[in-house]
């Protein structure tokens, strides 16, 4: 029995209708007769046997031809066998490099499905930032408002303690006037202590009228230094509110920080996604776009905040200075009011002196 499945008299049939038809019955035409089958190598063997057992028909020239015929069958043999086993090798090397490949597909697959899934939780995360943002833009806005209010509030409180200046410069000439009133009273008294006497109660009902009102007025404006000095304590805490937000807003534009690197990470594994990452690239771009405006506008409220604290410090030291005036003011009055009273009472003393002692008390007189 053949090795690939055939029997040698099958190949002499095969043979002799070859001969019959006058062709040559080789190996590759055998093989072709028998409908494909059996390899050439156990056909070659028949065929040799074949002619073995027939022996010589033609003389030498035939025997050289069945030699060749019967090398070339072996080469044809062998080169089938190594073909065969070559096909083999490439078959199972193919079969290797498809698995292979099927393997590396669904690990991409796998890879490209997880950065799909990556990308949209990043893009959910993103909306959530882009509306975290309106609102901090929205309360940056607000605190810009409250701010300018605040601005404006501290520039009406300057307009009023200039105004104040204004009016105390205008008590002090009072003052100043008063004074000199009452060194003219004195001067006058030595000649006409009647008439200077009567002058000198009008005077003083007046001085007294005078000190009751600048110390009324002093009164309210102490009052409106306190209420200054709360305005100005609720100030500094508006402020301090305002530099909250501006911190929570600014960590607000640091924890974009991390989304951003994390988008960039998707989108370098991804790129074979097209262009919904460069899109979304473009997004990321005008965030950080929009927190650098962020960042300015928190810069500037920052610069306002500096100016409103050296306002409020000038408004502080405007009133400490205006107290120490008013009562430096009231010292003076009291001493003026002292010193009046004395000369009053000596004015008096010369008076009931002249009445008792004469001419004899005339030198004292002269001598006041």
């Amino acid at each position: 029995m053949a090795r690939a499945g055939i029997y040698k008299s099958e190949v002499v049939r095969a043979r002799d209708r070859l001969l019959a038809s006058g062709r040559y019955p080789s190996i590759d035409a055998v093989r072709e007769e028998l409908g494909n089958t059996g390899s050439k190598g156990t056909i070659h063997r028949y065929l040799k046997e074949i002619e073995e057992e027939e022996g010589p028909a033609t003389g030498s020239r035939v025997a050289v031809s069945e030699a060749i015929q019967d090398l070339v069958g072996r080469l044809a043999s062998r080169v089938n066998e190594e073909a065969q086993e070559r096909v083999t090798a490439a078959q199972a090397q193919h079969a290797e490099q498809i698995s292979q490949h099927e393997q590396a597909a669904a690990a991409l697959k796998a890879e490209a499905l997880s950065a799909r899934q990556q990308l949209e939780q990043t893009q959910r995360m993103l909306v959530s930032e882009k509306a975290g943002h309106c609102k901090a833009n929205e309360a940056l806005s607000r605190k810009t408002l409250e701010c300018t209010q605040l601005t404006q509030q501290v520039l009406d409180l300057q307009e009023r303690l200039a105004a104040e200046e204004r009016h105390r410069q205008s008590l002090e000439e009072k003052h100043q006037h008063a004074r000199q009133a009452l060194e003219h009273f004195r001067q006058s008294s030595k000649e006409q202590r009647e008439q200077d006497q009567r002058k000198h109660e009008q005077q003083m009902q007046y001085l007294q009228a005078e000190l009751r009102s600048v110390n009324e007025v002093l009164a309210g404006k102490r009052q409106e230094a306190v209420h200054a000095l709360q305005e100005n304590a609720r100030l500094l805490g508006d402020l301090s509110r305002a530099q909250s937000d501006l911190h929570t807003a600014q960590e607000e534009v640091r924890s974009l920080r991390p989304l951003k690197d994390a988008l960039g990470f998707a989108q370098g594994r991804t790129e074979a996604l097209g262009q919904r990452l460069v899109e979304q690239d473009a997004a990321l771009e005008q965030l950080s776009t929009a927190k650098d405006r962020l960042q300015a506008w928190g810069d500037g409220l920052l610069a306002e905040k500096q100016q409103l604290e050296l306002a409020l410090a000038v408004a502080r030291a405007s009133v400490a200075a205006q107290e120490n005036i008013v009562a430096s003011v009231l010292d003076r009055f009291v001493a003026a009011a002292t010193a009046s009273e004395a000369a009053v009472k000596k004015t008096e003393v010369e008076a009931e002196g002249e009445e008792d002692g004469g001419e004899e008390k005339m030198p004292p007189k002269t001598q006041a």
